[in-house]
């Protein structure tokens, strides 16, 4: 099967300004090559670069060398050169990300919330809300919260609209940090069901599960993630292919 990520030679460095401008290496010639319908688990220690990883691929931080091309559309497009405006279709169209935190505008309605990714590709908004309040149901949100914003909920709770809001519309690539590290076990349930349905429709996973159950239920390959940011796969596990 053909690609849909094709990392090659990834290099990241933080320059700290407030420690006379060290350099911190994060990722060094780092090498992955995914397929529609993987499943992949980053590993290793805190600090090691996975919540980076994860950022590069979205767009967040800026890679400072190497290659990160990804199927969009009927083409590919590199990460490492692509203008602002075309990262932004990107994330409209072929790349979800759920982080550990919901960032929304004060005031905004929770069901508005988890809309917005549809209703901004032109969905009907009817079809929108249905998709929206199935989520949001399953996700064990009570109806008495919908209209309110989402800014004043627990952490638990917030996380969910997270996951709602991640998972009402299909992408190719879905990019999971941690979504179920606030949760119950009823709703970490919700979510593995969820993310095992979303890959029967040949989304590719990329996340970072340190619960291990969780990992378990949803990964089928496993990254670690070292300092210096090199990218193994450790014995036991199905290595992943990469470019040479």
């Amino acid at each position: 099967m053909s690609w849909i990520i094709k990392i090659n030679k990834l290099d990241k460095q933080f320059l700290l300004h407030t420690q006379g401008k060290t350099r911190l290496p994060v990722f060094n010639d780092f090498q992955m090559t995914l397929s529609a319908g993987d499943s992949v688990g980053l590993v290793g220690p805190s600090g090691a670069g996975k919540s980076t990883l994860l950022r590069l691929l979205y767009g967040n931080y800026k890679i400072d060398g190497g290659n990160v091309m990804v199927r969009h559309g009927d083409g590919a497009i590199d990460l490492a050169t692509a203008t602002p405006h075309k990262v932004l279709d990107v994330r409209k169209w072929t790349i979800g990300y759920v982080s550990q935190f919901l960032r929304v505008i004060p005031r905004v309605p929770s069901l508005q919330v988890v809309m917005e990714p549809m209703i901004m590709r032109g969905a009907p908004k009817e079809e929108a809300l249905d998709r929206a309040k199935i989520l949001l149901k399953r996700l064990r949100i009570p109806s008495r919260l919908w209209s309110l914003s989402p800014s004043t909920f627990s952490g638990g709770e917030q996380q969910r609209i997270n996951i709602a809001r991640g998972f009402i519309a299909f992408y190719p690539i879905m990019l999971l940090d941690e979504p179920t590290a606030s949760l119950d076990p009823d709703n970490c349930e919700t979510v593995i069901q969820i993310i095992q349905e979303t890959l029967k429709q040949g989304s590719t996973i990329i996340g970072i599960f340190h619960d291990k159950k969780v990992r378990d239920a949803i990964v089928s390959n496993v990254v670690e993630i070292q300092a210096a940011g090199n990218g193994t796969a450790p014995d036991g596990d199905k290595p992943l292919p990469t470019i040479n």
